[in-house]
């Protein structure tokens, strides 16, 4: 239904479609870093700079280190995305994002066969590595600007075009709305299914998540053809 109201968007990456299984993919990798990487969210960092600055107000400075390191991972993914797009952004036989959803599948695979327990913040840091590449290559959906990683600020984009469509009788705003909101139902799905198979294949479950970034990786590969 989406994609045949947004057909005037021909950037594969920027499609509903590509949206929706990057959202699902994030609501994978929050649950599974909750489930079994030590109860902690990867893909957000607001978390992680409140708790920073809190163990520095208690003088508790290695903890405070511990904190740092998947926020540090997070702004240096950020460089690599702009790096990764500047150096390859021109290139004809494959899109530089489809270097990116490589990278994150890559990462993902590794990160299946990190123990748990010492080694779970590894596996938090490369993660926040990979979402905040994510995040920074995909920012927008049909021309809307949008995260596939986060919620909070698609629930306000969406409950502001929400209002414009009720309020201020908007066509244009019910179908923004409906991009957000649909972003945020298919990263709860994505979180569902992330939950679901971490209790059952415990570590493994990342598989399952590469293979969602491998059908984006497929689908922008198809298109870009």
């Amino acid at each position: 239904m989406f994609e045949k109201k947004f057909k005037k968007y021909k950037q594969t990456s920027d499609t509903f479609r590509i949206g929706i299984l990057l959202s699902m993919a994030g609501g994978f990798t929050d649950a599974y870093t909750f489930v079994i990487r030590g109860n902690v969210f990867a893909n957000a960092q607001t978390g992680n700079i409140v708790l920073l600055g809190l163990k520095l107000v208690e003088a508790k400075w290695g903890e405070a280190v511990f904190y740092l390191f998947p926020v540090s991972a997070f702004v240096l993914g950020i460089l690599a995305a702009e790096f990764i797009r500047a150096k390859l952004k021109d290139k004809k036989r494959i899109h530089w994002r489809q270097i990116v959803i490589l990278i994150e599948i890559l990462v993902l695979f590794f990160s299946v066969f990190v123990p748990q327990g010492n080694y779970n913040v590894v596996v938090n840091i490369a993660i926040s590595f990979i979402c905040s590449l994510q995040v920074q290559s995909f920012r927008k959906v049909n021309g809307n600007l949008s995260a596939t990683t986060m919620c909070t600020g698609n629930l306000r984009s969406g409950t502001e075009q929400l209002y414009k469509y009720i309020v201020q009788k908007d066509s244009e705003a019910k179908e923004k709305y409906m991009i957000y909101y649909g972003l945020i139902l298919f990263f709860i799905i994505g979180a569902v299914i992330g939950a679901l198979f971490t209790e059952i294949l415990r570590e493994k479950a990342l598989f399952v998540c590469c293979g969602i970034l491998i059908t984006v990786f497929a689908v922008m590969f198809r298109d870009e053809m």
